[in-house]
């Protein structure tokens, strides 16, 4: 077992900051080479307290905040114009940044991309609907509506 710290939220595993045990070849493969871990030192501590106190910034205060938020984005859905071809076949594909600008341009409030879960791919005209982990305790379901230009 290898011990890390993790640099950026892993789905499953645990959010920037965390200290986790992994397998010694899902850190070696995966976690290290993409930058969503760094190796676990006693002299690290330092670094993970910088990473909960950027995190802390960023994250949305109470569980009743987050709960409002869900309300909000639940009950307006927000509408993306990306290029299209033929047969309503998009050039490439929504991005999670995408849907956050959308969001944020809709009025709505603003969203961090990375807690935008996304199952497939977006590479249809349409209605999907996207999952956002505004809390520990609290997702939201938003509906995207992808429209050509």
């Amino acid at each position: 077992m290898a011990k890390v710290i993790l640099t950026h939220e892993v789905s499953g595993l645990g959010t920037a900051g965390d200290v986790v045990d992994v397998k010694d070849g899902y850190a070696r493969n995966y976690l290290l080479p993409r930058g969503l871990a760094t190796a676990w030192t006693k002299g690290a501590q330092r670094q993970i307290d910088q990473i909960r106190a950027a995190r802390r910034k960023r994250e949305i205060a109470t569980a009743e905040e987050a709960a409002a938020i869900r309300d909000s984005l639940e009950a307006n859905p927000v509408t993306v114009t990306v290029r299209a071809g033929a047969g309503g076949r998009l050039f490439g594909a929504v991005t999670t940044a995408d849907i956050a600008e959308a969001v944020e341009q809709a009025g709505g409030h603003k969203l961090d991309r990375r807690r935008i879960e996304v199952d497939q791919p977006i590479k249809t005209l349409g209605g999907h609907v996207v999952k956002v982990r505004l809390h520990d305790d609290v997702q939201a379901r938003l509906e995207v509506e992808v429209v050509a230009e």
